[in-house]
């Protein structure tokens, strides 16, 4: 007799595999699909983890290279990029290799073969050899995921005109790169390779980089790129490509219209963001509603309007982050063992892992400005900051918003060295309603890069130490 389920996840991403053992904690038999010959997604196969890898990797290069001998450090590196691209899979097998051992000790099932939704109750997973079995369960979740968008008339082939995936794994550094798009994985991808030795040209349609960040902090980031040789191009689309011998030639045009301009280059990396998944899930067919960007419909609770089928992630609307799949993953699996699960979307951190890093967390100066809320800001910058200064790692500055009336702190934004560490401290206060002047008041250990939060902190209020 075949095995009958309380929840079957389809995807062991972040959200998948999360969702899969917090619903086993809660005593639910949970079985999970995975069309991957390893779990883990997108996320910890081809990209959170080892783009980190690679960007860590990269960075040290770089500061070897460039800052150790200023330190007294006689350092004269090569690169071994096979070595490198090693230390990179060998961090993805850790993971992955992880997610199966937490997934086996918590008695989950793991089905391998592609899902799809039959009807309530019911998924069909059919295996890379072709055999098909049906999983009976009381409850579903989708977590599928995203794949990277693509242009129309630009053909990804993963070895000359690459997406994430194909620019992870280069066998060689590119003398010239081409990065279409300036969102967050065009600039850490495009920053790895110029670290590394190429001459990297970033082309973005829009006015701006890194759209939804803040437009100060975007300005600010661009600057510093700039200065470390990333070029930018703003306002500019490339209207298409065509690979000629060993070169690929780009035909870039401004954005409004006008004479197009011919770059050669090596590689093309196509950065132009990411779209749900949900190819082969059967939800045509099974009557699962979609939202005009094709992202699957669900109410508060992540129910669709198909009973007993949930969603989450990238899938679903709001922004395309693991940690955010992560939090509804454990809010989902809740929800199906009929509790009260819940994610606070106001306090998602984003993080974008280049040098400096770049971290927000909360509303930006031009959300709060259209929503009519009156704030006050404050501000500090790392070139002020004892610990920055010590290790020369001054670039960038931390900024607070907070309500002008009852000066609850609803948005922080940081460039700076370990700024993706430093913004969970901003996301604990706000997540308890904290106020500029609670963070003002806590004591920070001296000398660190947090007392540049504390600053700002005291700078909302026009009363900061050491500016």
């Amino acid at each position: 007799m075949a095995t009958s389920y309380d929840l079957v996840v389809i995807g062991t991403g972040p959200g998948g595999y999360i969702c899969a053992i917090r619903a086993a904690q809660l005593g639910l038999k949970v079985a999970v699909v995975e069309k991957r010959a390893t779990h883990g997604g997108t996320c910890l196969n081809v990209g959170c983890i080892p783009s980190k890898a690679l960007l860590h990797a990269s960075h040290a290069y770089a500061e070897a290279k460039h800052a150790f001998a200023a330190m007294g450090i006689d350092a004269n590196p090569t690169l071994d990029l096979p070595t490198m691209q090693a230390f990179k899979r060998e961090g993805v097998k850790g993971n992955v290799d992880g997610v199966a051992y937490l997934l086996k000790k918590n008695k989950i099932d793991s089905v391998f073969g592609t899902g799809r939704i039959i009807k309530s109750g019911q998924v069909a997973v059919t295996s890379a050899s072709g055999e098909t079995q049906t999983l009976a369960t009381k409850s579903i979740v989708i977590a599928t995921g995203s794949d990277s968008a693509r242009l129309p008339g630009i053909e990804i082939d993963e070895k000359r005109i690459v997406s994430s995936t194909g620019a992870l794994d280069l066998p060689a550094v590119p003398r010239r790169l081409l990065v279409i798009g300036a969102g967050v994985i065009g600039l850490e991808l495009g920053s790895v390779w110029q670290r590394l030795g190429s001459d990297v040209l970033v082309v973005e349609y829009l006015n701006r980089i890194l759209p939804g960040v803040d437009n100060e902090i975007a300005r600010a980031f661009q600057r510093i790129l700039e200065k470390q040789g990333v070029a930018i191009r703003l306002s500019s689309k490339v209207a298409s490509v065509e690979t000629r011998g060993r070169s690929v030639v780009a035909n870039i045009e401004p954005a409004a219209g006008g004479p197009a301009e011919s770059i050669e280059t090596d590689i093309v990396l196509v950065a132009v963001g990411r779209v749900p998944f949900t190819d082969g899930l059967g939800l045509a067919e099974a009557g699962i509603a979609l939202d005009t960007k094709k992202r699957v419909l669900v109410d508060g609770h992540f129910q669709t309007n198909l009973t007993g089928v949930f969603a989450i992630g990238d899938v679903i609307a709001g922004p395309m982050l693991a940690h955010k799949a992560e939090d509804e993953g454990v809010a989902a699996a809740e929800v199906v063992a009929g509790q009260a699960g819940h994610v606070n979307y106001d306090v998602i951190p984003n993080v974008i892992y280049t040098s400096p890093e770049v971290a927000t967390v909360g509303k930006s100066e031009e959300e709060l400005k259209a929503a009519g809320v009156a704030y006050n800001v404050g501000k500090f910058p790392f070139t002020a900051n004892g610990r920055a200064k010590t290790i020369h790692m001054t670039d960038g500055f931390v900024k607070i918003l907070a309500d002008a009336t009852t000066d609850r702190v609803l948005g922080v934004h940081i460039i700076g060295v370990n700024a993706g560490e430093i913004i969970a401290e901003a996301a604990v206060l706000m997540e308890f309603s904290g106020s500029a002047e609670d963070l003002a008041r806590t004591c920070h250990a001296h000398p660190t890069l947090t007392e540049a939060v504390k600053e700002a902190a005291l700078a909302v209020g026009k009363r900061a130490i050491h500016f």
